[in-house]
């Protein structure tokens, strides 16, 4: 019924026996779902942030508004850790094709940012996100042997049992480096698991910047930070574990 406005929670599912919640930004995936089910001509998602931005503010003293992103790149964006829309939000209306607006609650005049199917961002500026608090581990063989797949195995196994979050993963022939998130304080518990299998290097408190659509001066305006332990370039998209100045 057209005439009704129907008014209903997100943030809680049930699969017919237990309830619970959906997680992080688990209203904006409800958001998602309905609008999946109702075949709905767009979703809005209202924010305290124009729309979104090409870095955080919080962190950023100088930010630009998209003002339309693709569906691929606000997935990408999301899982470097870009945190104004989730990924779970997106998949639902990607496969419809339905366009998602993010808008500001405090300026209702300004338009925010459409997610669509198109291609990239506009305006196509350097994004960046920041994750900080972050630890980084280089791991090597005790006898100097090549790090390769079942060594490699094994420390994912040890990673996943005491809930490390990877973000970067770089490998060479003799060792392996990986920047993690500690959020239930378990890497003293990973690193005397490995000790005696492997040489370990840490080093904690450094800052993981992401550039997507990065140019030179994007590059050095965070190598201007402190010094960069790893840098990590693709097509795209620039990594760099920065271990910031006092």
């Amino acid at each position: 019924d057209t005439t009704k406005l129907n008014i209903t929670q997100g943030f809680l599912g049930n699969d017919g026996e237990y309830t619970t919640t959906l997680g992080r930004e688990g209203s904006d995936y409800t958001a998602g779902i309905f609008a999946y089910c109702l075949q709905a001509d767009s979703v809005t998602i209202w924010k305290d942030v124009p729309g979104v931005l090409n870095a955080d503010p919080r962190v950023f003293s100088e930010t630009e508004l998209l003002r339309k992103i693709s569906y691929t790149e606000a997935v990408e964006m999301a899982f470097y850790g870009a945190s104004v829309i989730h990924p779970k939000t997106i998949q639902p209306l990607e496969q419809k094709q339905i366009p998602l607006y993010v808008r500001s609650f405090d300026d209702l005049d300004r338009e925010g940012t459409t997610v669509l199917k198109t291609e990239g961002i506009t305006p196509e500026v350097p994004c960046y996100i920041v994750k900080k608090n972050q630890i980084l581990v280089s791991i090597s063989a005790k006898d100097f042997s090549f790090m390769v797949e079942d060594n490699i195995s094994d420390v994912f196994k040890k990673l996943h049992d005491c809930k490390l979050k990877v973000n970067l993963i770089q490998n060479s022939a003799i060792s392996f480096s990986v920047c993690i998130e500690d959020k239930f304080n378990m890497f003293d518990t990973f690193y005397d698991e490995l000790k005696s299998f492997y040489t370990i290097k840490s080093y904690r408190d450094v800052t993981l910047y992401t550039i997507r659509h990065f140019d030179d001066e994007a590059i050095n305006s965070i190598r201007a930070k402190g010094k960069a332990i790893i840098r990590q370039i693709n097509t795209e998209t620039a990594q760099l574990v920065i271990q910031e100045k006092a």
